[in-house]
């Protein structure tokens, strides 16, 4: 059976998995997808329960996760993931490298480009400064090898030349890259290897940085008024503009819970006085309380980078701002260095209505939580130290973050 990977074309994530292909000697089929209307098929369900690509199909069953993909391909043929447990670790560190330190600098940055996330100034910013850590870190290891584990090409070259691909393309102009020159170097020797070149193709590295351009608003011609004595034609009634859809949250009974009163006291006040007003004053007809869970919490990085998963997952969450509020906690032991000890992340969210709501339910982020509802009164003790910060007897606070 051939393997078969299902992406959107020119997809860097799919690259991994491919490129290790060429070294270890496999084909990969890359079956036409749309994923726009494919990703919601019952097969493809099956292959991907969390609707996202790439994903591999392979004969004893579907793969996802690019770095796991990678990783499987490499192990059917060659040396490319090393040849004894030492060298794989090796490959790992750096493989993680990639997804802890250099993929999430996408969200401060080149995602807002793209437009799937809002732009923040601040945050493409920090991202810009992240990035000359990470090149900088990289640099430095770079200075006596020709790749990252020695004097050959291994699968972690591969997995971070594909992070940082789109970096070199669209934002690390010559200005932005010539400190590091290690790293230059290094990419352009991996760009033209062979087995990678036969799967990216020719890459332009940038000359010119992009930025982030806000959409322009249409603006519309102001619509001649009809005559007093003339009623508008058919034709004329149908170009009439259609009122806005409605959310359906606004056409529930009214509540005597405020949202927006609550978000003020709780932003005003000490939690002494804005938790029990909250109780006081909840409407559990008109509200509901989730709990949520990260599911992998065992992928976490570093502090920042996660204050930047969650940051980027309420920035994704822009509309639900009128009908939500939440409290988000990463817990974790530091240990110093950049190191935290069985970090999680947790929260609670407070909705109108007494379901998820679906400006939730369709941000892609929300698939990578567990979702619990809440019994105000049975567990007030847990929605309690959400809101407060503290009294948690089974694990560390280190830090918070609030959807308001």
């Amino acid at each position: 059976m051939v393997m078969k990977l299902f992406t959107y074309p020119e997809n860097n994530r799919a690259f991994k998995s491919l490129i290790a292909a060429k070294y270890a000697g496999v084909e990969i089929e890359v079956p036409a997808f749309n994923f726009q209307t494919d990703r919601d098929t019952e097969w493809f369900k099956a292959l991907a329960p969390l609707k996202k690509v790439p994903v591999l199909s392979t004969e004893q069953g579907p793969i996802f996760e690019s770095n796991a993909m990678a990783r499987y391909v490499a192990r059917l043929g060659g040396n490319l993931y090393g040849t004894d447990a030492y060298t794989a670790g090796v490959n790992d560190q750096w493989i993680d490298y990639a997804s802890n330190e250099i993929d999430p600098i996408n969200y401060g940055w080149t995602y807002s480009i793209l437009g799937f996330v809002d732009f923040n100034s601040k945050e493409t910013q920090k991202a810009k400064e992240n990035m000359k850590k990470a090149l900088g870190f990289l640099n430095e290891q770079l200075l006596n090898k020709s790749f990252l584990t020695g004097a050959r090409v291994q699968l972690a070259d591969v997995i971070v030349f594909c992070s940082l691909i789109n970096f070199y393309k669209m934002v690390l102009d010559p200005a932005f890259r010539q400190p590091f020159g290690n790293v230059n170097r290094w990419f352009i020797t991996m760009l033209n290897q062979p087995n990678v070149k036969s799967v990216v193709g020719t890459v332009a590295l940038c000359e010119k940085m992009m930025a982030y351009v806000p959409p322009k608003k249409e603006e519309k011609p102001k619509a001649e008024k009809p005559k007093a004595e003339e009623k508008p034609k058919a034709s004329e009634e149908e170009e009439v503009e259609k009122p806005k859809k409605k959310n359906p949250l606004d056409e529930l009974p009214a509540s005597t819970f405020s949202l927006d009163e609550f978000k003020r006291t709780y932003s005003n006040n000490e939690v002494s006085m804005s938790i029990p007003w909250f109780h006081q004053n909840f409407d559990s007809n008109g509200f509901s309380v989730y709990y949520c869970e990260y599911k992998y919490n065992d992928e976490l990085g570093p502090l920042f980078m996660t204050c930047n998963l969650i940051g980027g997952f309420f920035q994704r969450l822009d509309s639900l701002h009128k009908y939500g509020f939440a409290s988000m906690i990463v817990f974790g032991k530091d240990l110093g260095g950049g190191k935290i000890e069985n970090q999680s992340v947790s929260g609670i969210w407070v909705f109108r209505g007494n379901e998820i709501p679906f400006e939730m339910k369709d941000c892609d982020d929300s698939l990578v939580y567990e979702w619990k509802k809440l019994d105000v009164v049975a567990d007030k003790q847990l929605i309690d130290n959400y809101l407060a910060w503290e009294g948690f007897t089974d694990k560390n606070f280190l830090q918070g973050k609030l959807y308001k």
